[in-house]
């Protein structure tokens, strides 16, 4: 396929544009999809504003997005996989496929992370993402769509995946008490998420809005830290014990010291909200020891694409409730603007390249 596309171009420091660009071409183990559906995440907003320049992205201009769902159009000879026509949903993250990690399953953790000569790809990151009417992705980061899943549904897989693979990372206590820290989409997904696979009860902790839309949306209780003492209500809701496990999805400084605070003996604290560079927190290593609570980090969302398109299908799992508001690509400035400041309630927005 040849000619132009229009996509969102980030050329500087907040600067991003509508651009025209060459449609790219893929190779023998790629595939050209048409991009239906781009889901805005916070990392964009925070690449936009140009303090990751240089990591993320590497390079400017640059074509951010890593959300996204769209439709198989043309496909390398390598590819026997899909063909032209499927519906696909594609993860952020392609390893390499032959470092250790990755022969391990670890591919969002591959050893040649950045390293595109080697075949990692990392879309909107280190790689050309999806904020575009076309885009280039390898097939090994691609999964059908089944026929009663959205493009929108597609697009906010990568972000529940997340919360998924941060699930898997700490595991979950059936008919167990879980708090999620920070009221964002991740932390409302996941918290959504691990109500699914069994939590008997979801306490959140955050402020504002998105702490009241969380109450009608995914939690049975919710705790404003800024108005009530965290550690005591917890500890009320819990009978005295404490959470089983505790999921911080803020990444705000203070957050892991008062997940430790609040998990129960041998609890267990997945993190996967990203700290600002430099946020070093001190912690109470000393209640970890003596109570054996366990931390885990978790990072994106390897190997879980196809077990939670399963929860939706079927009905066990509906993230259409956190998706807020469409947008065309010519009103994406107004789509990052409600993303970004909150309006209307906003929380997964999506961007639509070919409307």
């Amino acid at each position: 396929m040849s000619g132009d596309m229009n996509a969102i171009v980030m050329n500087a420091a907040n600067s991003i544009s509508l651009e025209k660009v060459d449609i790219p071409t893929p190779n023998d183990d790629e595939v050209l999809c048409l991009v239906e559906a781009v889901a805005i995440c916070g990392s964009d907003i925070k690449f936009i504003k140009g303090d990751t320049i240089g990591s993320w992205p590497p390079y400017l201009p640059f074509i951010l997005g890593h959300e996204w769902s769209g439709t198989v159009a043309e496909i390398g000879r390598n590819v026997k996989n899909l063909k032209i026509g499927d519906r696909v949903a594609g993860e952020a993250h392609s390893g390499c496929g032959f470092c250790k990690n990755c022969k391990q399953g670890r591919y969002n953790l591959c050893l040649n992370y950045g390293n595109e000569e080697a075949g990692h790809r990392h879309y909107g990151h280190k790689s050309t993402g999806a904020y575009a009417q076309y885009g280039v992705f390898y097939n090994k980061s691609l999964t059908q769509l089944p026929d009663n899943i959205s493009f929108a549904e597609g697009a906010v897989l990568d972000a529940a995946g997340t919360g998924l693979h941060l699930i898997d990372q700490a595991g979950i206590s059936a008919g167990g008490n879980v708090v999620v820290i920070g009221p964002g989409p991740i932390g409302m997904i996941t918290a959504a998420t691990a109500k699914a696979l069994g939590a008997s009860k979801i306490i959140m902790i955050g402020r504002g809005s998105r702490l009241k839309k969380s109450s009608e949306l995914c939690a049975d209780e919710v705790i404003d830290f800024e108005k009530e003492d965290v550690i005591k209500q917890v500890m009320e809701i819990t009978d005295g014990i404490g959470a089983d496990e505790v999921f911080e999805c803020s990444g705000a400084k203070g957050t892991l010291n008062q997940a430790i605070q609040i998990a129960r003996k041998g609890g267990k604290i997945g993190i996967v909200g990203l700290p600002s560079p430099g946020n070093i927190e001190e912690v109470d290593n000393r209640k970890l020891i003596i109570d054996e609570i366990s931390i885990f980090g978790s990072r994106a969302n390897p190997n879980v694409s196809a077990r939670l398109l399963s929860m939706i299908s079927s009905g066990l799992l509906d993230i259409n409730r956190f998706i807020t508001h469409f947008f065309s690509m010519d009103d994406y400035e107004k789509a990052f603007d409600y993303f970004a400041n909150r309006k209307e309630g906003a929380l997964k927005v999506i961007i639509q390249p070919n409307p």
